[in-house]
């Protein structure tokens, strides 16, 4: 087990831009397909797959959401979104925290898209997408995200599975912490008598995941969204493993 450790070259690779400046010491250089005219590293090529699969991951969770299981208590939205974690771990192990930052980005704007588009659609009850689910949205995506990064750097030197285990737990943790008190908590005033209407479902008193004593829906709402994402945590390490393989040896070697 030590050696698997030690050994390991994966056990805490240099993202992308250090690799290409001691690539002279290590005998390793930057694959030609992600090279510019001048030779140097071409950045928007490497970060393209991630933006695109970041991009991709909210577009369907946006859509998915829509879709309920469980009685209720989860959509098929639950199981795409936290996927956005893996794509952000992938990046900065693979390119650094500045190309995991710019990828957030394109899906937070992404996002903002989204949640514009279903505020315009309007279903039998209200838009499709409520003034305090789209803040919501929002918020919680961009904190938990930044947040995952920020922890991922400073264990990236760590045991290969320490960084994206711990950072998409806390990130994961956040996230649903941040959307459902914002979006449903009975608490937060300040949208106003029509927006806190709009979501005024999620108060009903409901037994706690069907099983435990009576608290507002929204609550067993957020504990069955984090009991997926814990779950999904875990299993993505096995894809998370594979990928920055995959993508160290095509960007570290010709």
């Amino acid at each position: 087990m030590t050696c698997l450790i030690v050994c390991d070259p994966l056990a805490a690779p240099l993202p992308v831009q250090t690799r290409a400046k001691t690539g002279a010491k290590t005998g390793n250089r930057p694959s030609r397909r992600n090279l510019d005219k001048n030779g140097h590293i071409d950045m928007t090529r490497s970060y393209l797959p991630g933006i695109i699969a970041m991009a991709a991951i909210v577009v369907a969770s946006n859509i998915l959401v829509q879709f309920i299981l469980l009685d209720g208590l989860l959509t098929w939205g639950a199981f795409t979104y936290p996927l956005a974690f893996l794509v952000t771990d992938v990046m900065n192990r693979v390119y650094g925290i500045g190309a995991a930052r710019r990828v957030v980005l394109a899906g937070f704007v992404t996002g903002i898209i989204c949640s514009l588009i279903g505020s315009q659609i309007m279903l039998e009850y209200g838009p499709a997408v409520p003034l305090r689910i789209a803040v919501a949205s929002g918020i919680a995506f961009l904190a938990a995200q930044m947040t995952d990064i920020a922890i991922f750097d400073r264990l990236r030197n760590g045991h290969w599975w320490s960084a994206p285990l711990v950072s998409t737990l806390v990130g994961s943790a956040l996230d649903t912490a941040l959307f459902f008190t914002i979006a449903f908590s009975a608490s937060i005033v300040i949208f106003g008598p029509d927006a806190n209407d709009a979501i005024s479902w999620a108060w009903d008193g409901v037994p706690f995941m069907t099983l435990g004593p009576i608290a507002p829906l929204w609550v067993s709402l957020a504990f069955a969204d984090w009991l997926v994402k814990l779950t999904l945590a875990l299993i993505t390490l096995i894809p998370f493993r594979l990928i920055v393989a995959r993508m160290s040896a095509t960007n570290g070697h010709v």
